[in-house]
């Protein structure tokens, strides 16, 4: 049995377990991230693999917005700790019922994110390009 630990984060603290962060303020709560957010809970694991599956598992949730349904607050949306830890696991354990196609998801997944980088890559490259040549031009006249 895969033990999931869920915790709220606390500045300062240093996780040994592996580990990632799940945003819980605002409308992008359920947000995960490899570094921590200033509100956010963090999820420990006892394997590097686990934490890596289960990450492109909150992600997706994340993705389809399964978190808005559980916002709470009026000013401010945001997440409890109660409705994550009670959520996660069930959404996860459903998700990875089937690891092959979980697996082939979350490569299309990283593809899609490695394009997306590469797409702002070349279009700040072209940008780039567009202002040496109107500044070329410029200084020609």
């Amino acid at each position: 049995m895969l033990k999931i630990i869920i915790k709220a984060y606390k500045a300062g603290v240093l996780y040994a377990n592996p580990h990632y962060f799940v945003l819980n303020r605002g409308l992008n709560s359920g947000k995960p991230q490899k570094e921590p957010f200033a509100n956010s809970f963090v999820v420990l694991f006892q394997n590097e693999s686990d934490c890596e599956n289960y990450f492109h598992v909150a992600y997706s949730l994340w993705l389809s917005k399964f978190w808005r349904q559980y916002l709470i607050g009026n000013a401010i949306l945001f997440l409890r700790l109660e409705y994550f830890k009670e959520e996660f696991p069930v959404q996860a354990k459903r998700m990875m019922i089937e690891f092959e196609e979980h697996e082939r998801k979350v490569a299309s997944i990283k593809l899609a994110k490695l394009r997306e980088e590469q797409y702002h890559k070349n279009n700040a490259l072209i940008n780039q390009a567009k202002k040496e040549k109107a500044f070329w031009y410029y200084r020609k006249r």
